[in-house]
């Protein structure tokens, strides 16, 4: 950013951020709090011990821990809903200790006064909290609009039985959501408006409506047709910034990055290299690495693929692929700087698993994307960058190495992905038009700084 942070002198008010523990969610929610701090506001996280984020990369910010929970608490690791499992485990005694940490902070003569409490959208039982005490709670969603909108649609769909269909109807369209097929909407993961997960999200939704206001980590031009429809469903203050706009998630990272292959990188002529990363949690069986690695020899592309720890299902990984993989075309890294990827002019396309901070990076930097969704609002967003905004395409069939190959030529290389490549273009300037003065992101940031400087 170019703005300069305002001095200690200046900073009068504290906000308080509680975001959830995995990485697509710490990421935006230590952003906002890195460009609230270059506002003039002081900046408390509290957090869990489980996945705790880098303290010693912010150093101008206050850490608290809410909870003596150690990293690798068995309630954690052996929940069925891993993702999920802090939401269900503070369900039963995280909210005293949130009441508990905020009281002590509201009391304090020692720091500024608290404005107000921002929080992820799946921590629903902290508007429970912040009420009690009369403190504001704003809500960070770090979906897009278009899943939230599914999401809150779940009691409809259920009704109309899409959560129970077999496979014979999972190619066929969803009615009330016609981008969407039946299997994208049998991936979010949920077998009945009953299942835990759906009440999860339903909780998620009641009191996210119930909050002061909503900060989507996204943008006016990028979701537009479905701005009206969440004016209606959530009627309280909506703000919509993108977060990857002002800053990257560098310096947020749970894992180690590797920036050796930025030499290979740079030798690469533009537009020339796919870059391939399908996140900080989801995994693959062998079978299906293998194929990823054969569909990436058979484009004739050069690649540089994320392999993190862990992706594998019970491998090592690297023993698995092909003798004299990746070769000259290509390079493994454990984990990379994926917004200076992005970024770099090399770049031709993204093969991503369509998770939300991934797409909307993708989205930033312009960068054309193939769609590899395996489950929750991935599917989701994956159908509305390929289907309605056409920036890129969806493999529809796991993972097959001559569908892969295929993806890839399609956007890097026929003349398709040309097409492709010039509307992700197009919408990388309308976002960066939107941080100008006067433009929709600019205006949004700005009511939101007056907003919490108002209380």
């Amino acid at each position: 950013m170019g703005n300069q942070p305002q001095t200690t002198a200046s900073r009068n008010r504290r906000i308080i951020l509680f975001p959830f523990p995995f990485q697509g969610h710490i990421n935006p929610m230590l952003q906002l709090a890195s460009l609230l701090y270059y506002r003039g506001f002081s900046i408390t996280i509290l957090h869990t011990n489980f996945n705790a984020p880098k303290i010693s990369n912010y150093p101008h910010f206050t850490f608290i821990s809410i909870l003596d929970n150690h990293p690798e608490d068995e309630r954690f690791s052996k929940s069925l809903l891993l993702d999920f499992a802090p939401d269900f485990i503070f369900k039963q005694d995280g909210a005293d200790a949130l009441r508990d940490e905020l009281e002590l902070l509201l009391a304090s003569g020692k720091d500024e006064p608290v404005s107000c409490l921002i929080t992820d959208a799946f921590w629903h039982f902290t508007q429970s909290v912040a009420d009690s005490l009369n403190l504001p709670r704003l809500v960070l969603r770090t979906s897009s609009l278009y899943s939230t909108i599914i999401y809150s649609s779940i009691p409809l769909l259920d009704d109309c039985g899409y959560f129970t269909l077999d496979d014979n109807h999972l190619e066929e369209q969803v009615v009330k959501f016609p981008l969407l097929k039946v299997k994208d909407i049998l991936k979010i993961g949920i077998r009945s408006n009953k299942d835990p997960y759906a009440e999860l999200i339903g909780d998620m939704v009641k009191q996210t409506k119930a909050s002061s206001g909503i900060i989507w980590n996204s943008f006016k031009e990028l979701e537009e047709t479905e701005l009206e429809r969440v004016q209606h469903d959530f009627p309280i203050l909506n703000f919509l910034i993108p977060l990857p706009k002002y800053l990257t998630t560098s310096s947020s990272s749970l894992l180690d990055q590797d920036r050796t292959f930025f030499p290979w990188l740079d030798q690469q002529p533009p537009n020339s290299v796919l870059y391939v990363s399908f996140g900080s949690i989801s995994k693959v069986d062998e079978k299906e690495f293998v194929e990823i690695a054969h569909g990436l020899v058979h484009s004739k592309q050069a690649f540089l693929w994320v392999v993190r720890p862990g992706f594998v299902k019970g491998s090592t990984s690297l023993e698995l692929l092909p003798n004299g993989f990746p070769g000259e075309s290509g390079r493994v890294v454990e984990w990379a700087p994926q917004q200076e990827v992005l970024a770099h002019e090399v770049t031709g396309a993204f093969w991503t698993h369509s998770g939300w901070n991934s797409t909307l990076e993708s989205v930033c930097e312009g960068v054309a994307m193939i769609c590899s969704p395996f489950r929750g609002d991935q599917p989701l967003d994956a159908r509305y960058m390929s289907g309605l905004l056409r920036v890129g395409v969806y493999i529809e069939n796991g993972f097959q190495r001559e569908e892969i190959s295929n993806a890839i030529r399609r956007v890097m290389v026929d003349e398709e992905g040309k097409e492709i490549r010039e509307r992700a273009r197009v919408l990388k300037q309308k976002g960066d038009v939107s941080l100008m003065k006067g433009g929709s992101s600019n205006e949004s940031m700005e009511s939101l700084v007056d907003y919490i400087s108002s209380l």
